[in-house]
């Protein structure tokens, strides 16, 4: 049985019109002085850590500590400030989801498995009231490896638990075929829905357990969470 839900963020609980990106774009001008950093980057299911160390790499900036936080300090800056100027929306079917999953008999533990870094997270879902709904999750601040985060945030669900997590009690949600990858790294099962930049048959192409257009195509809750 399902005991540790954990969803991706971008194109699986929102699509925030753009907003990390531009704040992306917006630190690299204001900080390196470069105006299309975001040209050369793809983003889908990257971790923000592996796109700055990337950004670095093209540019001939040293990928030092100072350079990563003067970064992420003016990232969440433009952030803060691009975020709620941006239309965006919560993915079909979400809230429905997670009342479903809150309504069962023994409910399974709800997080984040993210590329964000924390604090991006809670600007992007408190926009659309979603930050209080995931008390703890994986975020690029634990590693700039995907596959990793999945690793801490099945950690921290074994914590709250108070007892080690087998793979096949973890369900990972995403909408790339990296948030597929990540959960086979941790043993996971995979919920694999098109809702961002990948149609089903693309991320049916990667042998995630199911493959469906949105949330609302859940028609059996109980045969997922088994």
């Amino acid at each position: 049985m399902i005991r540790l839900v954990l969803f991706d963020i971008d194109g699986t609980l929102i699509h925030s019109g753009g907003a990390g990106v531009k704040a992306f774009a917006k630190a690299f001008a204001t900080e390196f002085g470069i105006a299309d950093g975001t040209q050369r980057l793809k983003f889908a299911g990257r971790t923000d850590v592996s796109l700055v160390r990337e950004f670095f790499g093209q540019n001939q900036i040293p990928a030092t500590p100072e350079n990563f936080d003067r970064y992420f300090t003016a990232y969440l800056h433009w952030l803060e400030q691009i975020a709620p100027e941006t239309p965006g929306n919560i993915c079909p079917g979400f809230h429905e989801f997670y009342s479903a999953l809150l309504a069962r008999p023994e409910p399974p533990l709800i997080g984040l498995l993210t590329g964000n870094i924390e604090r991006g997270a809670k600007i992007k879902l408190g926009q659309h009231g979603l930050w209080e709904k995931f008390p703890f999750g994986g975020f690029a601040d634990d590693h700039e490896e995907r596959d990793r985060i999945a690793v801490a945030a099945k950690q921290r669900g074994a914590d709250k638990l108070k007892r080690p997590l087998s793979g096949d009690e973890v369900l990972v949600i995403g909408d790339t075929p990296l948030d597929i990858r990540c959960a086979r790294a941790i043993q996971a099962k995979v919920l694999a829905v098109a809702t961002g930049n990948f149609t089903v048959a693309e991320l049916a192409e990667h042998k995630p357990d199911w493959a469906l257009q949105d949330f609302t195509a859940i028609t059996d809750l109980s045969a997922l969470l088994q």
